[in-house]
């Protein structure tokens, strides 16, 4: 069985604390992924939330509450933090908080595992698992490579996901490491 990491949108516009978008745990979680990174090589894909051209249904009541982020995918909001972008084989970008698109499918292949990371855990993280898992995909969450809009959030995401056992399993970045061997 082939593992393929999924970091997702470790991204300014989540780490800056001045950001309404601001994840207070980043810092932690960014270390987490970085533990993870060596473990996965090049199958890595990196995800980034970017806003859409133009908001379409549910999405421009959305982005009526959230203007700021009405910007360009190149905008710096949208950039990779920790020098992930050096760190990135893969980047995939979605105006969607589920990063599970046919691109990360692919790259997953059908008897592939996804184990995921990033922020947030009760937002772009949770739709990403729970998507995986509706496809048939076995999906680790690498809890302390996460980190939610808060604490009690995130515990909560993670509470959700582990009652999808077993398409979805929460772990610890030990967790995985030991599972891959490394």
């Amino acid at each position: 069985m082939t593992h393929h990491l999924a970091v997702v949108d470790m991204q300014y516009v989540f780490a800056d604390p001045t950001s309404p978008w601001a994840t207070p745990r980043y810092r932690e979680a960014a270390t987490g992924v970085r533990r993870l990174l060596p473990a996965f090589g090049d199958d890595v894909t990196f995800t980034r939330f970017v806003a859409p051209p133009e908001p379409e249904g549910a999405w421009r009541a959305y982005y009526a509450q959230w203007p700021f982020a009405l910007q360009p995918p190149d905008a710096p909001l949208w950039h990779l933090t920790d020098g992930f972008s050096a760190l990135a084989p893969h980047v995939l970008d979605a105006p969607s908080f589920g990063k599970w698109t046919p691109e990360l499918a692919e790259r997953v292949a059908p008897h592939g595992r996804l184990v995921l990371a990033g922020v947030s855990t009760d937002c772009c993280v949770l739709s990403t698992a729970l998507a995986a898992a509706d496809a048939g995909v076995e999906v680790l969450v690498a809890a302390d490579a996460c980190a939610g809009a808060n604490d009690t959030a995130h515990a909560k995401a993670l509470d959700v996901m582990d009652l999808y056992q077993p398409l979805i399993k929460v772990t610890t970045v030990a967790g995985v490491r030991a599972l891959l061997g490394r």
